[in-house]
């Protein structure tokens, strides 16, 4: 279907799209970013890769690693406790706001993508300490990824921590109403942690692709989440995972996605093959403009769209 140098056409015209975005240097660490740098990784279920740009890049989660968390901590609590903490709809916000926590009652977050929801999920990792639970997410990635050596950025890490003001605030008022009850600083050190795991964008397909073919890892035929818990997370994706822009994207692009910061977006075509891209040049929502446009060229090209 896909060919390298079909791939690396698609990646040299949306590439031009770079001078209109901007770096994230809200974070420190992020802001040493190449806006230019745009590479893309398709992970089919035979187990072939086809890719383009540089994609030994290794590059940080950040939101991406809102739907992972959200796997996992589904697979620990189930969908009724986890939807207690935290609701099921989309918000026209912008993904930091804490102005929707004021409008709502009870005072829970609208949903599990933007900040204030992944915070409350964080929260809920099963362990007795920070070190246990990012061990428990960080072993789920790698299992996802079939990976085992994936990690996390120190220095991305530390740099968000440092800097992570407003997520403080949003913790701050999660805690007043009862979604969280834990240490802020200890939840604010889990969750820099779970943002700054970093890989490449072809471990970024190969966890697209489990999502993709329902938790499965067709590679392994491990089942390694629920299907359920896969289509719940596929349906975040496709209604919030491309913070307040995911109505334009849906009906552009209309392919279940997550999108990070740092540039990255993981795709999951159902039933057919994962995505992985890092674009670092970003647009005013902070999805990365260059990985849009290469996913709509994709789309358009080879008709993606689930609806």
């Amino acid at each position: 279907m896909f060919t390298k140098s079909e791939l690396e056409q698609f990646v040299k015209q949306a590439k031009q799209y770079a001078r209109f975005g901007k770096v994230a240097d809200y974070i420190p660490a992020l802001g040493k970013a190449n806006p230019n740098d745009l590479s893309i990784a398709i992970y089919t279920p035979d187990g072939n890769v086809i890719d383009a740009g540089d994609t030994t890049d290794k590059v940080t989660l950040q939101s991406i690693s809102k739907i992972i968390t959200l796997a996992l901590v589904l697979i620990d609590h189930g969908e009724k406790e986890v939807f207690q903490k935290v609701g099921m709809e989309p918000t026209g916000d912008p993904f930091h706001s804490i102005a929707k926590l004021e409008e709502v009652q009870p005072a829970k977050p609208l949903n599990p993508m933007i900040n204030a929801g992944a915070l409350a999920v964080t929260h809920m990792i099963n362990g007795a300490s920070v070190e246990e639970r990012f061990w428990r997410l960080l072993q789920f990635v790698r299992k996802l990824a079939g990976n085992p050596e994936i990690s996390y950025s120190k220095e991305v890490a530390t740099s968000e921590f440092e800097t992570a003001f407003l997520n403080r605030s949003l913790c701050y008022f999660l805690k007043q109403h009862g979604i969280i009850n834990e240490d802020v600083e200890e939840l604010m050190d889990l969750y820099t942690k779970q943002c700054a795991i970093e890989m490449t964008c072809v471990d970024l397909a190969r966890i697209g692709l489990v999502f993709a073919m329902d938790g499965r890892d067709p590679l392994t035929g491990e089942q390694i989440m629920p299907s359920d818990v896969a289509r719940i997370c596929k349906t975040f994706m496709v209604t919030c995972g491309m913070y307040n822009a995911s109505g334009e994207f849906a009906i552009k692009i209309g392919i279940p996605a997550k999108s990070g910061v740092s540039g990255g977006i993981l795709a999951a075509v159902p039933g057919r093959f994962g995505i992985g891209i890092f674009g670092p040049a970003l647009d005013d929502k902070g999805n990365s403009i260059t990985g849009m446009k290469l996913l709509k060229l994709l789309s358009k090209t080879y008709s993606l769209s689930i609806f």
